[in-house]
């Protein structure tokens, strides 16, 4: 299992626009999260070991803040040439198996991966109500085999203290996991 971590771009970046499917074919698009005080963008898929060690956990973060005033939405753009079990199809089946309260979308052009500069699954980017960022960074410290309870406590903290308008920690870990699995025309970019 390959450990790539997040790029962790600059903290105040504006989120990139997206229009994207989610498991239904339904379009989802920035725009029509706007009314959140908050919105979570997650890097995802259904076949990495990281992602499958924290589907649980993140389903249930979701649920936590859903009434809070996070938008979540999480975004699969493995190339699915490369990737098989990270199709819509299975999108679908893992999002109903984990009661994922949150669009999960399909970037098949890899567009919007490239344009929140993505680099693994899970990657995690939290934005203010102005859409800027405020954390990137890991769920929590747990991985597969290290033993550690999946918690989510970093971005809990993170997401807890914008909610409430206090100031985030700079200071911010990288999440790590596998890498986007990129289509060939996107792999060099």
């Amino acid at each position: 299992m390959a450990l790539t971590p997040s790029n962790m771009p600059a903290l105040g970046l504006q989120a990139p626009d997206f229009r994207l499917p989610d498991t239904t074919g339904h379009l989802v698009s920035l725009s029509d999260l706007a009314a959140s005080p908050a919105l979570l963008v997650a890097f995802w898929c259904n076949h990495c070991p990281f992602v499958k060690h924290l589907q649980q956990g993140f389903s249930d973060f979701a649920h936590d803040y859903k009434d809070q005033g996070l938008a979540v939405v999480a975004i699969n753009a493995n190339d699915v040439a490369k990737s098989p079990g990270d199709s819509p199809v299975h999108m679908q089946v893992v999002a109903e198996e984990f009661d994922y309260c949150f669009p999960y979308l399909y970037d098949e052009t890899q567009t919007v991966a490239r344009a929140y500069a993505a680099a693994c699954t899970p990657d995690f980017f939290l934005y203010d109500a102005s859409r800027k960022l405020v954390y990137r960074g890991q769920f929590d410290d747990s991985r597969p085999g290290n033993n550690i309870s999946v918690t989510g406590t970093d971005l809990r903290t993170a997401v807890d203290a914008l909610l409430r308008g206090d100031a985030l920690a700079t200071e911010q870990k990288p999440s790590i996991g596998c890498n986007i699995k990129w289509r060939a025309e996107n792999a060099a970019a």
